[in-house]
C-alpha cells in the first residue's frame, strides 16, 4: 500500500481505536479526515497530527448530517468506519432506546456513510472501505442484546459489499476486534481476556490495511474461541456461552 498523499476518512476519530488509527495513518502520509459528533476533541487530535489533517462533524444517526459530511469531505480515497456506541444489557433488562440507539449508530449509521460514498467509488472503480466489527458478531451472546445484533449486521454488511466489489477497483475490508480499552469497555462489569489498548488495535488494523485480505479478526488466539464456536450445536454452545 502506497499511503502517501491519500486522503482518508475516519468517522468516529474523536476517541480510542478511531483515534489511534488517525495518528498511525497519518505518520503513514495520509491526509485525514476526522469525523465524530464531538467537534472540540477531533480538533485537538487534528493540532496533533503529524500530516495534513481536517474536522467534518457528524451525527451517523441522521441522514442530513451525514449528506452534509459527505459533500464537505468531498473526493476521497478511502473510509473507515469505525463509530459505535454500548451498553451492556440483556434481554431481562431491555432498555428499548439503548437498543435502537445501538442499532441506528452501530449499523444502520454505517449504511447512511456508505450510501454517499460507494456509488462514486464504484463509477471510479477504485476506492478502500474499511468496516469495523467485532469478535462478537460471530454469534449471538448473553447480556449483549444490542451491541453484538448489531456487530453481526455489520459483519454481514462487509460480506455483502465483498461478494459484489471483490473483482473490482474497489478493495473491501473488514476488522472484528476483541476487547479494546475505551470507554465502552469501561462499562464492562466483568473480566475482558486479551484487551488490548487502543494503539495496539490500531495496528491490527494498519497492517491488515496494508494488504488485499478481506478480513481479519485480532487477538488471533481469542478470535478462535469466536470463530469456533459457529461450529458449536445449539445445546452445546449455549450451556458453555450463557
Amino acid at each position: 500500500m502506497n499511503w502517501q498523499g491519500k486522503r482518508y476518512w475516519l468517522v468516529g476519530a474523536s476517541d480510542g481505536l478511531g483515534a489511534a488509527l488517525a495518528r498511525k495513518l497519518s505518520a503513514r502520509g495520509v491526509e485525514v479526515i476526522l469525523s465524530a459528533r464531538s467537534e472540540d476533541k477531533l480538533k485537538v487530535l487534528a493540532d496533533a497530527l503529524p500530516g495534513k489533517a481536517s474536522v467534518v462533524t457528524i451525527d451517523i444517526a441522521d441522514s442530513d448530517s451525514v449528506k452534509e459530511a459527505a459533500k464537505a469531505v468531498g473526493k476521497i480515497d478511502g473510509l473507515v468506519l469505525l463509530a459505535g456506541v454500548y451498553w451492556p444489557f440483556g434481554a431481562k433488562e431491555w432498555d428499548a432506546d439503548q437498543a435502537v440507539a445501538m442499532a441506528d449508530i452501530n449499523f444502520t449509521g454505517f449504511m447512511r456513510v456508505l450510501g454517499q460514498v460507494v456509488p462514486d467509488f464504484v463509477a471510479r472503480d477504485a476506492g478502500h472501505i474499511v468496516i469495523t466489527s467485532s469478535l462478537t458478531g460471530f454469534r449471538g451472546l448473553p447480556g449483549s442484546i444490542g451491541y453484538t445484533a448489531s456487530k453481526a449486521a455489520t459483519m454481514s454488511l462487509a460480506e455483502c459489499m465483498y461478494a459484489d466489489l471483490r473483482k473490482t477497483g474497489v478493495l473491501v475490508q473488514v476488522c472484528n476486534p476483541g476487547f479494546i480499552k475505551t470507554q465502552l469497555t469501561d462499562k464492562n462489569d466483568f473480566k475482558m481476556p486479551m484487551i488490548m489498548q487502543p494503539d495496539i488495535a490500531a495496528r491490527h488494523m494498519v497492517e491488515h490495511m496494508e494488504t488485499d485480505r478481506f478480513k481479519t479478526s485480532f487477538p488471533w488466539l481469542f478470535s478462535l474461541v469466536f470463530r469456533g464456536a459457529n461450529f458449536l450445536p445449539d445445546w452445546l454452545y449455549y450451556r458453555i456461552f450463557s
